[in-house]
């Protein structure tokens, strides 16, 4: 279970904590066991800070406090801090990445049977997309919304979404494709055949949370070849 540890102080010498911080990183690679760090400011009162560090779990943890490092930091901590510093452990019950969310439904609306949802709920209005079978980018959503109507009137087809990562305001997703080509595609009369595709897209979202921007990567050579577009250059 992963364990998170909030470490609650006051100070008025932020920027020595945070050189004290860039130590303790330098002088722990590869032996720490933390995942993630966090440090705010109360908006209210700059000399209230809270650190939030991520752990794989409760045991990690304790191995990473039992470094000598982590000795040394923490006694250099105390010497900044106007007082003494808090600390609350808590193991994580719930973890929501809600970018991810957002990712796989997008991929699951591109699939659904029957007319294509609006995807206004998940798409900006001013989206670009970037897309190498494309020559130029598509921006805004009612262009886009066309450009995967065209995709989806020559194919029955379905996402796997094998891996998504977060961070931030980007994601990236690692999806797989299976299609029936059932109409006209760039020229190419519907074959019936079944094929496959595999890619990765990068979202960046706005302040509201939508995607604003899309990158596609995908084997479009391997699509074209399985359409059998590429069978007289192959003569």
């Amino acid at each position: 279970m992963t364990f998170v540890q909030l470490i609650d102080c006051r100070t008025s010498r932020l920027d020595e904590m945070n050189r004290l911080m860039d130590d303790w990183v330098q002088q722990t690679k590869g032996t720490r066991t933390a995942t993630h760090a966090v440090v705010g400011t109360d908006r209210s009162d700059a000399s209230h800070v809270v650190e939030v560090v991520e752990f794989p779990s409760y045991e990690e943890a304790m191995r990473n406090s039992n470094l000598p490092e982590t000795d040394r930091i923490f006694r250099g901590l105390l010497a900044l801090c106007d007082g003494m510093p808090t600390f609350t452990d808590l193991d994580v019950v719930r973890d929501e990445r809600l970018s991810e969310h957002v990712v796989r439904g997008f991929f699951e609306a591109l699939g659904t049977a029957g007319e294509l949802p609006p995807l206004n709920d998940l798409l900006d209005e001013d989206i670009h997309s970037h897309d190498p079978m494309t020559p130029q980018d598509t921006i805004g959503l009612d262009h886009v919304r066309a450009e995967f109507r065209m995709w989806r009137a020559a194919f029955d087809f379905a996402f796997t979404v094998e891996d998504v990562f977060a961070q931030g305001d980007r994601a990236c997703a690692r999806w797989s494709w299976k299609a029936a080509h059932k109409d006209d595609f760039l020229g190419i009369p519907p074959t019936g055949r079944r094929v496959t595709m595999t890619g990765m897209t990068m979202f960046r979202f706005g302040a509201d949370g939508k995607i604003a921007e899309l990158w596609w990567q995908h084997d479009q050579l391997g699509l074209m070849q399985q359409l059998g577009a590429l069978d007289e250059l192959e003569r």
